[in-house]
This record gives structure tokens, C-alpha cells and sequence, in this order.
């Protein structure tokens, strides 16, 4: 019998470890990477920066050229045992960190802790993860720019040697819990001093005299305004105190003045003087910049530079679409370029044409110029990465706010490529005669759009300026026309303070002042709004009275550098120095350090927290008749307190009053079964647990406003006010924490006319859909009810949406 015999089966081989290592940030962009870079790559993921200065301690030998004493911190370390781990299977490593400074800094960490040379490095660098531009990159590697990473450095350790050494002393002279910074200082001390110019700002009386008229064929009225008496043209609004005057004053009306010529008015007989037409173009704005698209952010969207980085970052990284996978949706957000590669401009100028038409598609690309010094024409402007994915396509698979700026990116760069809207405009001069009175000129313009042009997709936000492309329709007129009186209104003014800053006005400014760079100002607003500095109320910053006491009693008495605009912005520009080899990272360092430490030392020993935070009224205390009353910064803002505390214990509030004491209530504590007490803290009455600290429970009264949340169906929004932000006030479902809805601004309780979503008050007096983006002009609020009037207007139309 033959002998069988049975093959042995092969083991399975091993499949091999790919031969090249990519390092990034983010694990999301990880993943968006891998997927183009196939099996031959293993993407892996830093974390961010995968050393620092420590966390305690200064961590740089100012002694010794400000070398700085680089730390992998506690939470890093599994992350560089992965990475290295990783690196000993992999025959090339490439690091693909972000395309700035501090990716670049990134990278030559990340070389160093995995002993790789940063001068043979593979480093690639791109604006958007698409599978060309990756491609692209990696074709071309390059070696890790040390003057970047030098620059990177130098604002590190500035930042290190100005928070480490003022945020003790503020906290030592001042109050726990304070902090410094380098940027931050000088953003703060535009706002005390807006505070200080509204607190000090008398508002000036005046008048305008206006008449409605109408042809006397048909009744269509219209409003002018009167400009001239006689010879002496009347003044818009009185010369403000830094005005350089005219040779002959405006005539600036006063009442009695304004109320004499309205009465002549009455009795005048009008006809048209002069008509004169003309056309205008709007002109269509530039794609984002990263400061620009924190402004817009801020102003339609409502949301705070922090949250608009974060959600840029998380469109820039990759989301996952059906079909296609992780993709990064825009280029990178990082950047002060207007620049778009060829490639775009064309996707873009198709979009145009499929989605509008040949009559919005200008015969050439639009390029623009970027008035930054300091910008890299290397880099892009925001966009989007593929303009033919429209928002409403993509919309279902991103977040909230994710749609939301994406929708805004897309938006701006379509419009950045289109026609300029056209308007035609008419001024109407008409006299006015009566009986023995001067004659009278007065005037009427009006506007209306002839053609919407890039207004299609896009029309920019703007703060506390006019709208110039406002419309206003004028009846038909000609030349020595009747026209009809229908009535005279004088009305009065007030000229009026200079507005608070919003965020959006605060990054402009600070851009403006070359303060900082766009991709610091996120931390910079967060800072000074968790620090108690200041407080967002309607998204407009108010200093707080330690914001105050910090700028004007120890940084502009004692370091007026810090706190100086243009020293502040001259740093900005020495750092680009660096950037570019034109200047070395210790001899920046050293001119700034020299000075500053020696004021630091003054004010150690000078400063007194006594002088600081109080100030004498001159009155004696009404309790112990022997101390003085003076004012003192205390944790909840400035109150009154007598000078020989504590042998005295007189306080009270700032008018006199006194503060309340702590009321017991007939009720218990749900959390720790202690009674409530009724108390008044830094935001007016509360009831919380009569054993705080260790409870620290705060009863919530509900302030409903009528109106249902839209998300859940089940809750009603209520009016909140966020604490840990500095008071601002918003809107929330008083279902939380399982609804999460929250808006920003007040929610009316009339739907949208459209598709019935909730309505938001604007700024501007007008309403807005949250849902489909109607807008209603002119809202009223009257009680139960919101009245409308004045025309409604679609934001944007088409796949603009």
C-alpha cells in the first residue's frame, strides 16, 4: 500500500511595516493623510507640540543667551514612546506638520526627539489636503527652515519671560489670579481706554430739520433734509473736539433755532432745484484671510475668534463625506494672503458660470493685493478646496457650526470672483421759499440696486458703520417740479461715544496696529475674558474695574513698553525679521530683556497693593468717625471700605448703600441638604448654599422669554448669563444638559415668514432666521409682539443659499 503524504501549510507571511513615517498634528489629519498616502505610509499623530518650555519654572538661563530648557511634559510621554516606536520600523521619516512657524517648530521637536538630524529631515509642507497637493509635497520635500524655528523661539520665550515674570507681581500687588501677557496687554488697554473715552464722553445736543414731500400728481412721499440757510450749509453733526476747524463753520441747529426755521417750512413753497444721477460699483471683497474670516465669523455668525479657529481647523483636517471619505474641506486657515492658486480660480469661475450665468463671470480672474508687509504670497487665502462642492451638498455631514463657516468660506471666495454689483444713485436738491424768510436748500438721495452682481452670493457684515449699498427708492422727478408739503419733522440728536469694541472690531484694530497676528488673537479675547479683564454683554466688551486697575496702576505707570503700541508691533515685525535671517533670536531678546528686568525690579520693590487697589474719597467713615471712606478693588469690582480695617469693618456699595446681608431661606440645599441663603454677588441677587464653600450649589431662576426651542420642540429658551466668560448674556433650552441649543442674541417670538424657524434680533434693529437666513428689517419689539416693517430681503440665493 502506498504511503500518503500531506503538505504542511505555509504560515501566512507578515505583512510588512510600511517604510515611511509621516508625523502631524491632529489625529483627524492623520487620517484625512493616510488615506491619500496608501499602504506604503504609516501616518502618526504629535498631538501638537510635542515638547515645551516646562510648566513650572522659567525654563530659559537668561544668563546664557536665553537658552531655553525644552521639556516632554507628563501627557506627552506615551505619545513620543508611540511615535519612536514607530520610527524604528519605518526606513524614512517626513514630517508634514502645519505650514507656519509653529508647525515648523513642531517639526524640528519632533526631529530632535527621534534623533533625526532636522538638517536631513524630509519636511513637506501644503495649503490643503487634497490628493494633488499631497502629492505635490511629497514629491518635493524640503529641509526644516531653523529661521522659522528661531522665530517661532524668540516669541516663546518673549511670551515666557513677560507672563512668568508680570503675572506673579500682578498677583502679588494686585489680586490672585491675574495674568500678564505680551500681546494680551496692549489688546486690553484698547478697551480701557474706549471705556475711559465713553466714561468721560459728554454727549452734545442738536438738531435736524426734515420735510416730507410728495409730487403733487401722484402721492408718493419721500423724505429731504435741510443743508443750507440761506448761504450758510448746515452741519450733519457738530465738529467732533479733535476736528480741525473750517475757515466757516457749519451752522450747527440748536432747538430754538431748528423749531424757527421749521415754522418758515411750513409756509414755504417747494420745488426740485437740481437732479443729478449717477451709477456706482460695488466691488467685491477679497477671498479670507484669517483675520478677516474671524471678523465675518463674528459678526453673521456670532461666534468668538476661539470658536472659529477650532471649527476651521476641524474643516481644514478633514471630514468624512460619503463616497470620498476623510477630506479636507478648505485650505489652510492660517494666513494673511489673498493669493489663490490658478487651479482654484478656474474650479471657481466655473461655479460662477453653471450656478449664475455668463453675466457674473468677469472676462479675467480678480487677483488681489495683499497690503500686509509681513504676508507670504507662498501661502493661500481660505477657500474652499473644491468649489464645486457646494454647502447644501455637504451640509448634512458636518456639524452645526462646521456647515455654518463653511457655508461663509465658500460664500466669500465664489463672491470674491464675481461681477461688481451695480447701483444707481440720485441726489435731489430742492429750494424752499417762503414769505420774507431766507431761501432753503434741502436734499434727498436715493438708491436702488440695477444690478446684485457678487451681492448674489455675498454682501459683507459690517460693526457700527452705515450700510453704503442700502437701498432707498426716490419717486420719478424732474427738473423745476411742484412738490406738495405733507409735513415738517424737526428731530433731536445727541452726538454719541465711541462704540465698544466687538471681537470683530478688536481683531480689525489689533491687525490694523500690527498687535500680534491673527492666529494669536483666539487666545488673546479668551484670555482677557477668563481673567475677569473684561465682559462680553450683547458682543461688546466692557472693561472690568481689575482690567482697569491693571492697565492704568501698574503696566502704563510701570511698564509702559509692554502696554505700548507701536513697541508692541515693532516686536512683530522683528520676529518676521528672524523669519526671514535678517536679524538673530538672541540679540531681540536681549534688547527687550535688559530694560524690562530692570523695571521689573522697580516695581517689585515701589509698588504697594494699598496704593493700588484703593483710593481716598476725603469723607470720614460714618461707623467709627475716625477712619477715612475709600474706594477698594475687591473681588466682585470696586466698593467702599473704611481705612482702618480691619479695627473697622464698614463697607458698603459704591452709591452708599449698604450691601445686603445673607438671608436665610425655608428651603433646603439639594445637593448637601443645608439651608439656601438669598445673597447679592458679582452679578446682582442669587440664592445658593449657606455652606459655601464647600457646597458650591447655585439655584437657577428660569427667565423664560416666551418662545419654544427650535431643536428639541420640548423646552422653552430662557435667558442665561455665563459666568466663567465674564457675564455675557445668552439663550439657552432650559432642558440642558439634553438639549444644548444656545444663541447668542435675543430670540423673538413671531416665526420666520418664510419657513416658520426662529427669528434672532440684530444688532442693527432687523431680524434674522436661524434656519433658512431670512431677514426682516426694521423689528420692533412691543411687548407681546414683534411688528415689521420696511421691506424683507433672502440672505443670498441659489447655492449661495
Amino acid at each position: 500500500m502506498a504511503q500518503t503524504t500531506t503538505k504542511k501549510k505555509a504560515a501566512p507571511k507578515k505583512k510588512a511595516a510600511p517604510k515611511n513615517l509621516v508625523i502631524v498634528e491632529s489625529p483627524t489629519k492623520a487620517k484625512t493623510l493616510e488615506r491619500y498616502l496608501g499602504p506604503d505610509f504609516k501616518v502618526k499623530a504629535s498631538v501638537g507640540h510635542i515638547r515645551d518650555l516646562p510648566q513650572k519654572g522659567l525654563g530659559v538661563d537668561v544668563e546664557r543667551n536665553f537658552e531655553p530648557s525644552y521639556q516632554i511634559n507628563e501627557e506627552k510621554k506615551k505619545v513620543v514612546a508611540e511615535l519612536k516606536a514607530a520610527h524604528k520600523k519605518a526606513s524614512e521619516v517626513w514630517l508634514a506638520t502645519d505650514f507656519d512657524r509653529e508647525g515648523e517648530a513642531i517639526a524640528f521637536h519632533v526631529a530632535h526627539v527621534l534623533g533625526v538630524d532636522p538638517a536631513q529631515a524630509k519636511r513637506v509642507t501644503f495649503t490643503e489636503i487634497t490628493e494633488s497637493a499631497i502629492q505635490e509635497a511629497f514629491a518635493h520635500p524640503r529641509q526644516i527652515d531653523l529661521r522659522l524655528v528661531e522665530a517661532q523661539q524668540a516669541r516663546r520665550i518673549l511670551d515666557r519671560l513677560v507672563g512668568y515674570n508680570l503675572s506673579p507681581l500682578l498677583i502679588k500687588k494686585v489680586r490672585r489670579g491675574l495674568s500678564a501677557g505680551r500681546v494680551q496687554s496692549p489688546a486690553l488697554r484698547l478697551i480701557v481706554e474706549r471705556e475711559r473715552e465713553i466714561e468721560a464722553f459728554t454727549p452734545v445736543e442738536y438738531w435736524s430739520v426734515d420735510a416730507r414731500l410728495t409730487p403733487e400728481e401722484e402721492e408718493s412721499p419721500f423724505l429731504a433734509r435741510l443743508i443750507q440757510v440761506g448761504e450758510d450749509k448746515v452741519a450733519s453733526a457738530p465738529p467732533k473736539p479733535d476736528e480741525k476747524p473750517k475757515k466757516k463753520p457749519d451752522l450747527v441747529l440748536e432747538e430754538a433755532v431748528a423749531r424757527e426755521h421749521a415754522a418758515a417750512l411750513e409756509r414755504a413753497a417747494y420745488r426740485v432745484a437740481e437732479i443729478t444721477r449717477s451709477e456706482r460699483k460695488a466691488n467685491p471683497r477679497p477671498p479670507f484671510t484669517t483675520s478677516t474670516m474671524q471678523q465675518e465669523a463674528a459678526r453673521k455668525l456670532g461666534f468668538s475668534a476661539k470658536r472659529t479657529m477650532r471649527t476651521a481647523q476641524q474643516l481644514y483636517e478633514g471630514v468624512d463625506l460619503p463616497g470620498e471619505g476623510p477630506v479636507g474641506l478648505i485650505t489652510y486657515h492660517r494666513t494673511d494672503s489673498f493669493n489663490m492658486a490658478e487651479q482654484a480660480l478656474t474650479e471657481i469661475r466655473e461655479v460662477v458660470g453653471e450656478q449664475f450665468g455668463p453675466d457674473y463671470l468677469p472676462p479675467q480672474p480678480i487677483v488681489y493685493k495683499t497690503k500686509s508687509k509681513s504676508a507670504q504670497e507662498a501661502h493661500e487665502a481660505v477657500r474652499p478646496t473644491k468649489a464645486s462642492r457646494l454647502p447644501d451638498a455637504v451640509s448634512a455631514r458636518l456639524s452645526s457650526d462646521q456647515a455654518k463657516l463653511y457655508r461663509l468660506i465658500w460664500q466669500r471666495a465664489v463672491a470674491s470672483q464675481m461681477v461688481p454689483a451695480v447701483f444707481d444713485q440720485v441726489r435731489v436738491d430742492i429750494q424752499a421759499t417762503a414769505d420774507g424768510a431766507a431761501a432753503y436748500l434741502l436734499r434727498a438721495n436715493g438708491q436702488t440696486m440695477k444690478f446684485d452682481g457678487f451681492r448674489r452670493v455675498y454682501a459683507e457684515g459690517r460693526d457700527d458703520e452705515p450700510d453704503e449699498d442700502e437701498e432707498n427708492r426716490l419717486p420719478e422727478l424732474t427738473d423745476a417740479q411742484i412738490l406738495k408739503l405733507l409735513e415738517i419733522l424737526p428731530e433731536q440728536h445727541f452726538t454719541t461715544p465711541p462704540p465698544r469694541f466687538t471681537e470683530a472690531s478688536l481683531v480689525k484694530t489689533l491687525e490694523a496696529m500690527g498687535i500680534g497676528r491673527p492666529s494669536t488673537y483666539a487666545s488673546i479675547i479668551s484670555n482677557l475674558v477668563e481673567r475677569d479683564y473684561v465682559r462680553l454683554e450683547e458682543r461688546r466688551f466692557f472693561a472690568e474695574d481689575v482690567g482697569k486697575v491693571v492697565i492704568e496702576k501698574v503696566l502704563m505707570d510701570r511698564f509702559e513698553e509692554i502696554v505700548d503700541y507701536e513697541f508692541t508691533a515693532r516686536m512683530e515685525e522683528e520676529l518676521d525679521q528672524i523669519a526671514e535671517g535678517e536679524m538673530r533670536w538672541t540679540q531681540v531678546l536681549d534688547e527687550f530683556y535688559a530694560p524690562f528686568e530692570r523695571d521689573l525690579e522697580k516695581a517689585e520693590q515701589e509698588l504697594n497693593r494699598a496704593d493700588i487697589t484703593s483710593e481716598g474719597t476725603g469723607k470720614t467713615c460714618p461707623k467709627c468717625g475716625e477712619g477715612e471712606v475709600v474706594e477698594k478693588l475687591g473681588r466682585f469690582g470696586r466698593f467702599l471700605s473704611c481705612s482702618r480695617y480691619p479695627d473697622c469693618d464698614y463697607t458698603a456699595q459704591l452709591d452708599g448703600t449698604k450691601r445686603p446681608e445673607p438671608k436665610l431661606l425655608d428651603e433646603t440645599c439639594p445637593e448637601c441638604g443645608k439651608q439656601l441663603v438669598e445673597k447679592v454677588g458679582r452679578f446682582g441677587p442669587f440664592i445658593g448654599c449657606s455652606g459655601y464653600p464647600d457646597c458650591k450649589y447655585v439655584k437657577r431662576e428660569e427667565k423664560k422669554i416666551g418662545v419654544t426651542c427650535p431643536k428639541c420642540g420640548q423646552g422653552d429658551l430662557i435667558e442665561k448669563r455665563a459666568r466663567r466668560r465674564g457675564g455675557s448674556i445668552f439663550y439657552g433650552c432650559n432642558r440642558y444638559p439634553d438639549c444644548d441649543f444656545t444663541v447668542g442674541s435675543m430670540p423673538l417670538k413671531e416665526p420666520c415668514p418664510k419657513c416658520q424657524g426662529l427669528m434672532i434680533a440684530q444688532k442693527d434693529g432687523s431680524a434674522k432666521c436661524s434656519n433658512c437666513g431670512h431677514i426682516i428689517e426694521a423689528v420692533v419689539q412691543d411687548g407681546e409682539k414683534a411688528e415689521t416693517a420696511g421691506a424683507e430681503k433672502a440672505a443670498g440665493s441659489g447655492a449661495a443659499g
